[in-house]
């Protein structure tokens, strides 16, 4: 398909993946091919994508020998802000184009702060510095402790993506906690109008856990329908907030709305379309993060059908209903997925410090 359709529907497509080689390289799997080529307009990274293209890849060593001596987590922030850095600067032409909505490089903070809020403050406003670009995004999770740190870092004026969302309830606290951002930085007299932010609602993880439960039950009517059901009530909320008073009042002083980010597309069932999570989610004002081997599915045979959450609302409430009436909690799955998301980014932060300490080592 043409992956520009998903564009002219109002779906940014962003790519979820960053190493030195996509920066470097000049193959189809390249940055600057997927923004010339296939309708890339963003990156986002995560401490599991840094791991994985930091461990054992080559292209770092010669960074890595000219920094011995010095601490393994002043290592990684260079390797990780540089990269960013140089993300930032592909994407300038598209940022500016864009009007600061796309273009734009998320860095997350450090996984173990996930539930401490002076610290992720502190270091949401040092990675900004530190990148020093202005297409930067600042990722935080959408912990209890990370809501009031997603208010003050948008207060600072630094653009945010808030990640690990996976209940539309606890995406009503982050829209209030980026609202709240926004009216205490108006309230100093301060410009709402740089500020761009995102809220990446996490979709494929949820069809893992709650399958694996119809499953136990032998139901197979209800298999493969929450995660997209629960996304389509999150833009439903996205919607209903889009025209309330209070986003009316800040819109009006030059303030730009948060929107729905799809993370966590890539599909794990092999019986699913490869697709799906792209293709079913599509609505304007969005944004889908994709794995390069979904992106590349989409372009290679994805059916475009338009704006596919329009008209989906009732549907969706009667699946999650469904979901319930054979005993299974959408609250405690997406509670325990929560937990289970700030436990493997930190382990894979963990996993990145040692790896680094042990090439620092030798």
């Amino acid at each position: 398909m043409n992956i520009l359709d998903l564009a002219q529907a109002g779906t940014s497509v962003w790519l979820d993946d960053l190493s030195r080689a996509k920066l470097t390289g000049s193959d189809h799997h390249s940055l600057p091919h997927r923004i010339a080529a296939d309708g890339v307009v963003g990156v986002t990274t995560n401490p599991s994508i840094f791991g994985a293209a930091i461990t054992g890849a080559t292209e770092y060593a010669a960074d890595i020998a000219e920094m011995k001596g010095a601490g393994v987590e002043e290592v990684i922030r260079k390797l990780t802000t540089d990269d960013v850095r140089k993300a930032c600067d592909l994407f300038d032409d598209i940022y500016k184009y864009s009007g600061g909505v796309d273009g734009r490089v998320s860095i997350e903070v450090d996984p173990r702060l996930a539930h401490e809020t002076a610290p992720t403050i502190e270091e949401g406003r040092e990675l900004r510095k530190i990148v020093d670009r202005q297409n930067v995004m600042i990722k935080v999770p959408a912990t209890k402790a990370g809501l009031p740190a997603i208010t003050a870092l948008i207060a600072d004026g630094i653009s945010v993506n808030v990640t690990l969302i996976f209940s539309v309830e606890r995406y009503a606290e982050v829209i209030d906690a980026f609202m709240k951002g926004l009216e205490q930085r108006s309230a100093k007299g301060l410009a709402l109008n740089e500020i761009h932010s995102v809220a990446s609602f996490f979709i494929s993880r949820i069809d893992t856990a709650i399958d694996a439960q119809l499953k136990s039950l032998g139901n197979s009517e209800l298999l493969g329908k929450a995660a997209i059901a629960n996304a389509h009530l999150a833009y439903e909320l996205f919607e209903s907030e889009l025209h309330s008073q209070r986003w009316e009042k800040l819109a009006a002083l030059g303030a730009h709305m948060q929107r729905p980010l799809w993370a966590s597309t890539g599909v794990k069932d092999p019986r699913y379309d490869d697709t799906r999570y792209v293709l079913e989610l599509v609505a304007p004002h969005t944004v889908n993060t994709m794995p390069q081997g979904t992106l590349d599915a989409v372009i290679d045979h994805g059916v475009f059908k338009g704006n596919t959450i329009a008209g989906k609302y009732d549907q969706a409430r009667a699946d999650i209903s469904a979901l319930a009436g054979v005993g299974i909690s959408l609250d405690q799955v997406t509670h325990d997925l929560e937990v289970d998301g700030v436990k493997k980014f930190s382990e894979a932060w963990v996993s990145l410090l040692e790896s680094v300490s042990a090439v620092l080592a030798k």
